[in-house]
Formats: structure tokens, sequence, C-alpha cells
């Protein structure tokens, strides 16, 4: 058992962190205030190859180890989650063409996601439909060598750079619903595709998320994601193992930036003719701090490291769950040592605290996550302990 990373992983770590501390933190504020897209970032993630971290060698990726995947959207999310976000969506839906794409699909999208060159996302959630995937009702209608598409998403990350966008819909209308449930990939430009409007954030600025409608949307029938209908429920929670790694980093990165906020500010803060890290009061919130991110951090790795060998479903769900709960007490204990300075927007805790909530929500609730690691244990696939 080695709780320590690999060369190669330090290495990588140095050189992300480099990268972040150079090029986004100084520029993060000024661009999330101003609500600008972070055009100069993505292009450098594009030149690190980071677009291709789920995709396999042989279609020019990454095909990084999954430690390694998760230190990404850590040092990412530390200086910008929203960032973090472009390659989020980006990644899952990227393994899931590779994963469960014919190899005709693979060929013809995958070396283009590696570069960059093209990006995608995934369109899953519905107004009235998120957690309740069963309950979406965009439909596909066969007609020919065609699928018509209409329906309704929203809460789309990168829904005006995808391409292509893949959308669950419903082919057929069938008991349990799942079963009925297929996704097809949609590319950018096709007619009755339309981004109808951006969605106004409390935090997760930077990236846009939109809700887009597709009217009478024509797509042939060879781009139905493994060329199988009825198997894109599986297809999407399989991705979205993976995500809630993503979403789990991105909670420790977020975290890990508060918390050092929140250790310099005790250093250089006096009150009371002395820094207030020699109260203990603030040393008491610091220690609960740094034991909560280093818990989140190992339990983040734990689950990266055991998706190396197939289907994660509790330790994502268990990663996902308690960093981003770490996340949403740190950035409030951060805010509370810093008094009346965190609430203002010249320092980041502001930002960290609006960032927070969505690893609580995206990649399924967390009260959805109790209840899959519940179920893993009651069932007996998920255990504690050896």
């Amino acid at each position: 058992m080695d709780f320590e990373l690999n060369d190669e992983q330090q290495l990588f770590r140095r050189t992300l962190r480099e990268f972040v501390d150079k090029e986004i933190v100084p520029v993060a504020a000024e661009w999330e205030r101003e609500g600008r897209y972070p055009t100069e970032i993505v292009e450098r993630l594009r030149e690190m190859g980071l677009f291709g971290m789920t995709i396999p060698e042989e279609y020019g990726g990454l095909a990084l180890d999954r430690v390694s995947f998760a230190l990404v959207f850590e040092e990412i999310a530390r200086g910008w989650m929203g960032v973090a976000g472009v390659l989020g969506s980006h990644s899952l839906a990227s393994w899931m063409i590779a994963q469960h794409g014919t190899e005709e699909q693979r060929e013809a999208y995958l070396p283009d996601l590696a570069t960059g060159a093209r990006r995608t996302g995934i369109a899953l959630t519905e107004p009235a439909a998120g957690t309740d995937l069963q309950g979406i009702q965009t439909r596909a209608v066969r007609d020919g060598g065609h699928y018509v598409i209409n329906g309704t998403k929203t809460w789309i990350t990168n829904a005006r750079h995808a391409d292509p966008m893949p959308v669950l819909v419903k082919t057929s209308v069938t008991e349990p619903a799942h079963r009925g449930m297929s996704i097809i990939l949609v590319e950018a430009g096709t007619p009755g595709y339309t981004v109808s409007r951006d969605l106004p954030k409390l935090g997760y600025k930077g990236p846009e998320t939109c809700e887009i409608v597709l009217e009478d949307v024509r797509v042939p029938v060879s781009r139905l994601l493994g060329e199988v209908e009825g198997q894109g429920m599986q297809q999407a929670l399989s991705a979205l193992e993976l995500g809630r790694v993503n979403i789990a980093a991105r909670a420790v990165g977020v975290s890990q930036c508060a918390y050092d906020a929140a250790l310099n500010y005790s250093r250089e803060r006096h009150a009371f003719g002395r820094p207030i890290a020699g109260f203990q009061a603030i040393q008491l919130k610091l220690a609960d701090m740094a034991t909560d991110i280093q818990a989140a951090r190992l339990l983040t790795y734990w689950a990266a490291t055991r998706s190396e060998s197939g289907a994660v479903n509790s330790e994502a769900a268990m990663a996902k769950y308690f960093a981003s709960e770490v996340a949403l007490r740190t950035t409030l204990e951060a805010m509370r040592i810093h008094g009346g300075y965190g609430y203002s927007q010249e320092f980041v805790i502001e930002r960290l605290y609006r960032d927070a909530p969505l690893m609580a929500i995206g990649e399924g609730t967390n009260d959805v996550q109790r209840m899959v690691i519940a179920r893993s244990l009651i069932s007996g696939t998920a255990k504690v302990g050896w």
C-alpha cells in the first residue's frame, strides 16, 4: 500500500501546478467578474494535450492513469473551478465514445477530440428530468436511415462547442424506461439543434451552461452510440462514474485553495496585538479543514485507482459525496476566518464559496450518492473494510 504519487505523477502535478499558478490564478477573478470565456486558457489546455486525457493512445490521446486524471481536475479547480468544467464533460463524453462507440465512430471522432480540434460534452438533463433520468422526454424516432430528434436539454456545458454532442434520448417507450433509452451523437451545425439560452448561475462561471432545443433534428442511424438501441442509460451511468471522480477532485482543489487562503490570512491578519493564527478558535478551524481535505484527497485517489480495474459505483459515489461536502464546509470556514474580507470580491474566498455547491449537485446529487452507497452495501457489491 503506497500513499505517495510515483515519480511520473509528481512531475505531472508540478507541471500542472506551474501552469495554473502562472496562467490561471492571475486572471481568474477578473475574467470571472467579466463573464469572459477563458479562450486563451482553453488553447493552452489543447497544447498540453489535456483534451485527450481519457482517449486511448492509438487515437492520439494521453490515456492518463486515473490518479493523474484526478490531479488535472484538482489542480485546475484550485485555480478556477470553471475552467475545469470545460475539460470535465469533454473527458467523460470522450471516454464514453472510446468505451462504447463502434470502431467507425472512434475513428471519426476520437483523433480530433484528443487534440481539442473538436470538443464535446454530454446532454442528459432536461427541465423536468435531472436526478430521474428515466423521466426524460426527448424522443428519437426512426425514419428510414435517420433518427428524428425532438426535445429540450438543460444545464449543458460546452453546448456551443460540442461536436459531436452525445444526447440521451428515448428511442422507444418501454417498461422499465431505461430499456428504451439510447445515446445519439449530434454533430455541430445539424439543422434544428439550437442553443436557446445561457443559464444564469451562482458560481461555475467561465464555461457556458446552456439550454439546447432539438427540433426535428435528423441524424444518421450510424451515429447511434454503439449502433445498438436501448443501451443509453448504461452508457451514461458508466461515464458518470468517471465523472464523479472528476467532481471529487475538483472539490479537493477548491477546498485546498480555500484552506491555503485561510492559513495565509490567519498568519497575516492581526487582532488584539497578534496574528489571529495564535488564537485557539482559528487553530481548531484550520485543523478540521486540513484533516477533512486530506481525507477527501485520499478517498478521491483511492476511487481513481480502483476505477482502473472497472466499475467503481460505490467508491466514486463515496469520493464525490465526501469531497463535495468537505468543499462546502471548508469554503464556509475559510470565509469565517477571513471575516468581512471573506465576503468581498477582492479576496478569492467568495468565489470558492459560490463554486462549492455545484460539486454537491453535479454528476448526481449527494442524496443520490448516499443511496448508491447504501444499496451497494446492502446488496453486497461493496463493503467497508478488508
